[in-house]
């Protein structure tokens, strides 16, 4: 009797162990699989960047009269109109307003000033195109810029899913008009100097104090 129970465990034993292998060779492949996508996607995407930042220097190399500017973000930016006398620059909290054109790379609109209508952007809070989320906080007031926007720090894979394609580079002017602190992030400090303007104008009368013998009041002789 021992020896059948003996034997049914070891067959049990067996089965299972020899399932397990065979589970986990099957996953092997899977994983590898993957593996090999995910390395085939990160080299398209350098191709593809590589590919779209050509275009764009060769926009720059055949316009000698323009002065173009790289940032660190990997887009370019050229000055339409400069402020030289301001150095503020919106930053988190701000709400910045703009107009805003879009072009395709090769300078055709797709998005005119007049059909997107003035834009309002909360700094930092807004989920815009990535470009213009960074570009914006570079400009100072009445300021118009120009940035050529590779398709990665634009609308991407999936463009905007209306006018703007899928891993299309964009030219995009923007004016901005103006930039003030946002009133719900800043209300506390609002009040606060209300009240102290209001102590300044309105001071509260001084009790006098008593004295042996009374001075005459050099402003109310």
């Amino acid at each position: 009797m021992n020896y059948l129970k003996r034997s049914i465990y070891t067959m049990l034993f067996t089965v299972l162990f020899i399932g397990c292998k065979h589970h986990e060779e099957a996953r092997r492949p899977i994983s590898q699989a993957s593996g090999t996508f995910m390395k085939k996607s990160a080299d398209r995407n350098k191709k593809l960047v590589a590919s779209e930042e050509d275009v764009i220097k060769k926009i720059i190399k055949n316009n000698p009269k323009v002065k173009y500017y790289a940032t660190r973000k990997g887009y370019w930016l050229t000055y339409d109109q400069k402020n030289l006398t301001d150095t503020q620059t919106p930053k988190k909290g701000d709400i910045a307003y703009f107009n805003l054109e879009i072009k395709d790379i090769e300078g055709k609109i797709i998005y005119s000033e007049a059909e997107l209508g003035p834009q309002t952007y909360y700094v930092d809070k807004q989920d815009i195109m990535m470009g213009l989320r960074d570009g914006i906080k570079l400009m100072h007031k009445n300021e118009t810029v120009t940035f050529l926007f590779p398709s990665h720090i634009a609308y991407g894979y999936h463009g905007d899913n209306k006018k703007i394609g899928t891993n299309q580079s964009l030219i995009c002017t923007v004016t901005l008009r103006n930039f003030v602190p946002d009133p719900n992030a800043t209300g506390t400090i609002a009040r606060d100097s209300t009240r102290q303007t209001t102590t300044k104008q309105t001071p509260k009368p001084i009790a006098a104090k008593p004295s042996a013998a009374a001075k005459k009041d050099t402003l109310n002789p």
